[in-house]
């Protein structure tokens, strides 16, 4: 990355959260403990579903690579901010900074892309499951749709939505010239923030960070919330059982989405318009949703969890006869 000869600027200070060396402390004994069971449950789902012979459809396909991005996008920022509850200056070069809003929009970008993806799948298995001539009598039917091709191209249109989604902005910010001040209220590089700071007129960056993040976020958000309605309805149609039953699953799901979602489609949508709660949003799908997701969308599933057993106990057994 080639920044301009006009910075004079080569850090940025974050200001994190503002609190005694006390709440600090707190702060850093919960997010360390948060951020190490977001990286242990992921990586066990994602071993889980590598290593067990019984969760190789298409759903658990995309909850491992889900896992994996999850892993990603809390590593990007959580790291530091831990270890800066324990400094007093609390700072990043400028180049950190960059690479860590690109790495962090490039996988943000991915995750939503893969989430409308797992909707698109779950609404495939649902339809082929109340159609009992296609659940009798083509039973291989859900996998002729969702085949390996089909999965392939998923995930390969969520990294590179994700890639366009961070280069288009990118592009335009690592070349920006900064000559102060270089405060930043939060505790991650912030795009919104970082561009706001440079010394040049910004006003059309601004504007494509409003229809680059603002407008994707929203998008797949809308597109999720029509994908679960449909599946509720179309359950409530067929069997009242099953949709109770289904409105508790995709009642957890719509939660944890709207925790990623709403927070991203607050601060991005109206990027230029900060408020002080704005930083505490921005941790909800930077560092709360990573932990959410596994819980809900995977440790609830019981064949993981059956699976997780097996796998445990087979190295458990292992070990001993070692």
């Amino acid at each position: 990355m080639d920044l301009k000869n006009g910075s004079v600027v080569t850090e940025f200070i974050l200001q994190g959260f503002s609190a005694g060396w006390e709440l600090q402390i707190v702060f850093f004994v919960t997010f360390a403990l948060i951020y190490g069971a977001t990286v242990l449950g992921n990586a066990l789902i994602m071993v889980t579903v590598t290593c067990s012979s019984t969760l190789h459809s298409p759903m658990h396909f995309l909850l491992g690579n889900l896992s994996f991005l999850d892993m990603c996008l809390s590593t990007v920022t959580t790291p530091k901010m831990i270890r800066d509850l324990l400094t007093e200056h609390k700072t990043i070069s400028i180049r950190g900074c960059m690479a860590q809003m690109f790495f962090m929009h490039l996988f943000g970008g991915a995750e939503m892309t893969l989430l409308v993806a797992m909707a698109f799948d779950r609404y495939v298995a649902v339809s082929m499951a109340i159609d009992r001539y296609v659940a009798i009598c083509k039973p291989l039917h859900y996998k002729t749709i969702m085949s390996h091709r089909v999965l392939t191209g998923f995930l390969l249109l969520s990294w590179v939505i994700g890639l366009i989604h961070t280069t288009s902005q990118m592009v335009f910010t690592v070349n920006l010239p900064f000559c102060g001040p270089n405060v930043l209220d939060s505790f991650f590089c912030d795009l919104p923030l970082v561009i706001k700071l440079a010394c040049t007129d910004t006003y059309t960056l601004e504007l494509l960070v409003i229809v680059n993040s603002g407008f994707l976020s929203l998008i797949c958000f809308i597109l999720l919330l029509i994908s679960y309605a449909v599946m509720l309805v179309t359950m409530w149609q067929h069997s009242s059982s099953a949709s109770s039953k289904a409105l508790t699953t995709l009642s957890a799901h719509i939660t944890v989405v709207t925790l990623f979602f709403g927070p991203a489609i607050f601060i991005y949508a109206f990027p230029f318009n900060r408020y002080s709660v704005d930083k505490f949003l921005s941790m909800f799908y930077s560092i709360i949703t990573p932990l959410l997701n596994p819980i809900i969308y995977t440790l609830r599933n019981q064949e993981m969890k059956a699976a997780i057993k097996r796998l445990s106990k087979h190295h458990i057994g292992a070990g001993f006869t070692h």
